[in-house]
């Protein structure tokens, strides 16, 4: 009890530091507005205002998922937009999702590898600019990264307890992020398939099933919305830029590879992918792999900008590489007794890895699996303070 205690307390000056860091921040500086807050706000505005649903165009589309557009539209609704500037109310809000962010990472970080990795892993989240730095900004990375670590939360609860209950659950908050970021829709399959091999459990397919279950039942009002309105169905969204941008090696928009004349945009993207990799082939192998990797991880995301520049820490660029090496290491350490939860949030790291490459790399791409590489590093960080311990404190 007294252990409890004291992480309980331990814990809560973490929280307490995570909360001043992040308000002082939104009250410190003037915050920039990026081209994709000013457009959600025109969308969201137009919804409540015409009732269309529509991102960059006055016709309904599909272009983006409602996840953030309706949250959106939730607090316009709350705050009175016509009376009020909706945007500080956003920014708040936030704020507490990204706290309760630090207390899902607490959780899980407890459940695979204990309390003193919990309270290490919550200290480097509560400290890491980027998680301080987007609460500024009116974008998916903050409400994702919360529902992505409150399904995974749920997901190691149903592993745990193999409940069919605890499945359907995940899979409906696997639905829920997926509508506001929706290339984690893929994400329970490959997470099953491993719990099928980690458990050796054959009826694996069953939790599998309620889970996919559970994610169609949330996502069905946006498919049957696309079915009616658009007249096709539509799973996720229509958007194919970041799909196309990707095709550009080092990001060269110049490289005149393949002429566009009388293609559309995912037409253009195809015929470069093969032009690419029939002509160029070592180009974009090494592109659509080690490019793409590095480019996404070698830097943090700094939100949508503000001024003057705002530093939680010192260093935070060399914090930010320390973080992703330690937590790579970390993993690969892991993977020596994989049968076990912990690793189940690796296969979470590299399937969205994986995943990011076949889109244009942005630093914004880390930030949602940056909670799980803030756990294997504390991870790596608590097995190395204890071997120091053992040998040297405690053999003296």
């Amino acid at each position: 009890m007294a252990s409890n205690y004291k992480i309980g307390i331990a814990f809560a000056g973490i929280f307490l530091l995570a909360a001043w860091l992040r308000f002082d921040f939104l009250v410190s500086v003037y915050h920039l507005v990026t081209h994709d807050s000013k457009y959600y706000d025109i969308m969201v505005r137009q919804l409540l205002e015409h009732g269309i649903y529509a991102y960059k165009s006055l016709e309904p589309n599909a272009k983006v998922t409602p996840g953030l557009p309706l949250i959106m539209a939730a607090v316009y609704r709350i705050v009175d937009y016509k009376v009020r500037e909706p945007f500080p109310y956003l920014r708040y809000l936030n704020v507490l999702l990204s706290l309760a962010t630090l207390c899902l990472v607490f959780l899980i970080a407890r459940r695979v590898a204990g309390a003193f990795v919990a309270l290490a892993a919550s200290f480097l989240v509560a400290i890491y600019p980027a998680f301080v730095w987007t609460n500024g900004a009116i974008l998916t990375e903050v409400p994702a990264a919360f529902l992505l670590m409150l399904y995974l939360y749920v997901q190691l609860i149903a592993f745990e307890s193999r409940r069919l209950l605890h499945a359907g659950l995940a899979g409906a908050l696997l639905g829920l992020t997926s509508l506001v970021r929706p290339e984690f829709m893929p994400l329970c399959v490959p997470i099953y398939l491993f719990y099928g091999l980690w458990t050796r459990d054959r009826q694996f397919w069953k939790p599998l099933l309620i889970a996919l279950i559970g994610l169609c039942i949330v996502m069905s009002p946006w498919w049957i919305r696309n079915i009616a309105t658009l007249h096709r169905v539509v799973l996720t969204a229509t958007q194919t830029n970041p799909f196309a941008a990707g095709t550009f090696p080092g990001k060269n928009y110049n490289d005149n590879m393949v002429d566009r004349a009388g293609m559309t945009q995912r037409q253009y993207a195809l015929e470069r992918l093969k032009f690419g990799f029939t002509e160029h082939t070592w180009t974009f192998v090494k592109w659509y792999t080690v490019g793409k990797l590095y480019y996404i991880y070698s830097n943090m995301f700094v939100g949508s900008g503000h001024t003057p520049r705002y530093r939680p820490i010192p260093f935070g660029g060399a914090f930010h590489v320390g973080l992703v090496i330690s937590s790579l290491l970390s993993m690969l350490a892991c993977l020596r007794h994989w049968r076990r939860p912990l690793t189940a949030l690796t296969v979470v790291v590299v399937v969205m890895s994986a995943l990011r490459l076949l889109f244009v790399p942005e630093y914004r791409y880390n930030f949602t699996v940056m909670p799980l590489l803030a756990i294997f590093s504390a991870v790596l960080i608590v097995r190395v303070l204890n071997w120091f311990y053992v040998r040297y404190v405690k053999a003296a």
